[in-house]
């Protein structure tokens, strides 16, 4: 009689185990009582705490070995990085999360919520750090940990993990820490779980994300307001310069003007990759505008696929107690968003310049004020496929492949400096309210989370490049 070893049935059916025992809520509960705010440099100690005494020991039970590194911009946003290296092991992934999290907001939950308590409230577990990012790497190591059990230590692959605590900081120092740890952080491959799936009921791959560049305009006429019916038809209106300013690179509509911030096209794989999804679907999503931005394209494609140019903010004067007098000076904050393959994050801010100065409204100051660049792995990439494919077998649903987020993250560290191939498998929803109040993951898709990213690990065992 042959006796077969554990399959990839028995590592999911271990994995959702985890989560049925209450052994993931208690890992994730430790997690989110550290208040490792990025944004607060008297919390720094929280994070320590963090590598410490959460992430040091779980990872060393696994075989892990781990360093905790300083960062080269930042004395307040260390690295941890951890190795679990296999002879001959066929190829090297490399994992990531962030352990910081959003200020609290206290007083601002809903009654009987603690930010740094994991509650429970039917398929809600509420918490700061519960959806951005504690659950998303805690499912992500605790389903590694199920299949080194049950493969009897030996993956046939080595697994290197990369946690860093400023990403809601703008993760300073992390593409030049990678750069500088190039050797140890080399692998072939990389895999994390951030931001939302298309749905709640949608498994998700994404394969990079939108660049950003935000940007200020600054109109300075004179360092003070004057009396509006004494000076009026003969002074020069800060406000009214920058409305023409603001008009002049995006419609009404939404449509970006500037031919320099629009893209060629869009890529094949792309189109088909974006046909598939629905945007906007789940409970609580706003209702679409319909019209808005560029015309002839769908929602999709204008959220994965297309730039945009957000207006942010427009002060001239004091909104709150206007007077009868002309401003002189006011600005305006923009975010543009950019795909792969339109326009690079060095050209945005003298695009803009240029456009403004060939309208006439060289008076306008254009100030950049720092962004991240777009990436996005091709869906048609072997990693990308493997991953699909392992999804759908799991959970018996086809999965949604995007591109890349339309949000930005910091991707670029792994796509261009490392040279990785990224693939994300996002275990949140677009209502969780990450960076808000009553943020939550829900309990239901945590489990089956749990199961895609077993099922995952556990068919990397038979990959081989």
């Amino acid at each position: 009689m042959t006796i077969s070893g554990p399959t990839r049935s028995d590592a999911v059916a271990a994995a959702h185990g985890r989560f049925d025992s209450g052994q993931l809520f208690e890992e994730l509960a430790a997690r989110v009582q550290r208040r490792t705010v990025s944004t607060d440099p008297s919390l720094a100690e929280e994070t320590e705490e963090y590598f410490r005494a959460d992430l040091g020991p779980a990872v060393q039970a696994m075989g892990f070995t781990w360093n905790r590194f300083d960062n080269p911009a930042s004395s307040t946003h260390p690295f941890f990085v951890a190795e679990r290296i296999e002879e001959d092991a066929a190829f090297t992934v490399l994992m990531y999360g962030h352990a910081d999290v959003q200020p609290p907001q206290t007083g601002q939950w809903r009654d009987g919520l603690d930010p740094w308590t994991l509650t429970v409230d039917g398929d809600r577990w509420y918490g700061r750090g519960s959806a951005d990012n504690k659950a998303q790497h805690t499912i992500n190591l605790a389903a590694l940990d199920e299949v080194i059990r049950l493969s009897g230590g030996t993956l046939g692959y080595s697994v290197k993990l990369l946690v860093e605590s400023g990403e809601e900081a703008g993760s300073p120092g992390l593409s030049q820490f990678c750069a500088d740890h190039r050797e140890e952080l080399a692998a072939d491959v990389f895999l994390a779980s951030d931001g939302p799936r298309m749905s709640a009921e949608t498994p998700t791959v994404f394969l990079g994300s939108r660049g950003t560049t935000l940007i200020r305009l600054e109109v300075d006429e004179r360092d003070r307001a004057h009396h509006s019916g004494n000076w009026g038809g003969v002074l020069s209106n800060a406000g009214t310069i920058l409305a023409h300013a603001l008009a002049s690179l995006v419609d009404a509509r939404g449509r970006i003007l500037v031919d320099a911030l629009r893209p060629t096209g869009i890529d094949d794989a792309v189109r088909r990759a974006t046909s598939t999804l629905r945007v906007g679907s789940d409970p609580g999503d706003p209702a679409l505008t319909e019209g808005w931005g560029e015309p002839g394209l769908s929602p999709a494609e204008r959220l994965f696929a297309w730039n945009t140019l957000e207006i942010l903010d427009f002060l001239c004067g004091d909104p709150h107690q206007p007077v009868g007098a002309i401003p002189g000076s006011a600005h305006a904050d923009l975010q543009f968003r950019c795909v792969v393959g339109s326009t690079d994050a060095e050209a945005v801010v003298p695009a803009i310049r240029a456009h403004l100065q060939a309208a006439g409204l060289d008076r306008v100051k254009v100030v950049d004020r720092g962004g991240m660049t777009a990436t996005r792995l091709s869906p048609e990439d072997p990693w990308a496929q493997l991953a699909l494919a392992s999804l759908e077998e799991t959970t018996g649903k086809a999965p949604a492949l995007v591109p890349n987020l339309a949000g930005t993250i910091p991707n670029g560290a792994f796509a261009d400096v490392l040279g990785l191939p990224t693939v994300w498998v996002p275990h949140s929803y677009p209502g969780c309210a990450q960076h808000a109040p009553n943020e939550h993951v829900l309990a239901s898709l945590t489990r089956e989370a749990m199961g895609i990213m077993a099922g995952l690990l556990w068919d990397l065992r038979s990959h081989r490049p």
